[in-house]
């Protein structure tokens, strides 16, 4: 026996379900990232890289929380980094780590950044300049209020829950 809520769920289409469409918007933009980029740095890697370039020193807990990853997969990433010789990893006490880029580290972000407006502009050229501003708003918006009505502690119990 089907119930109405399934009746219902059972009648949208796949296609129009938010949470395929964010799936497939995330692999047009790692896609299209790669095109632009290459393959030698992840778009996870190159927020960690962009990100240490704004806070320098910044903790690996907290740089985790900023791009929105669990602190072991962080770690993991981060640790990938530095045998890269890319980022240096110090020891902070409680056993912190503070991150920063290495001069390697900075020279493979100032061959990257010419290209976000690239990245930008073929992931965003098929949207007319104002659908763009909205789609960028809506996204914004998006994220925001999930994370806002998700505290981050809530989001690690639901990670550790899957895991």
């Amino acid at each position: 026996m089907t119930t109405p809520t399934a009746d219902v769920s059972a009648s949208i289409k796949l296609h129009d379900e938010p949470g395929h469409l964010i799936r497939r918007a995330q692999q047009i933009a790692v896609s299209t990232f790669h095109e632009v980029h290459g393959r030698h740095v992840t778009p996870i890697q190159y927020a960690i890289l962009r990100t240490l370039q704004e806070t320098p020193g910044i903790d690996q807990v907290t740089l985790a929380e900023k791009i929105a990853l669990d602190t072991s997969t962080t770690a993991d990433i981060a640790a990938r980094l530095e045998t890269k010789g890319w980022i240096l990893r110090e020891v902070l006490p409680r056993r912190q780590r503070s991150l920063s880029l290495t001069p390697e580290g900075e020279d493979v972000l100032a061959e990257l950044l010419p290209g976000v407006s690239d990245h930008y502009e073929q992931m965003m050229s098929s949207l007319e300049p104002v659908e763009q501003q909205e789609f960028m708003r809506l996204l914004r918006k998006f994220v925001h209020l999930y994370d806002s009505q998700n505290p981050l502690e809530i989001r690690k119990g639901r990670a550790a829950a899957k895991d």
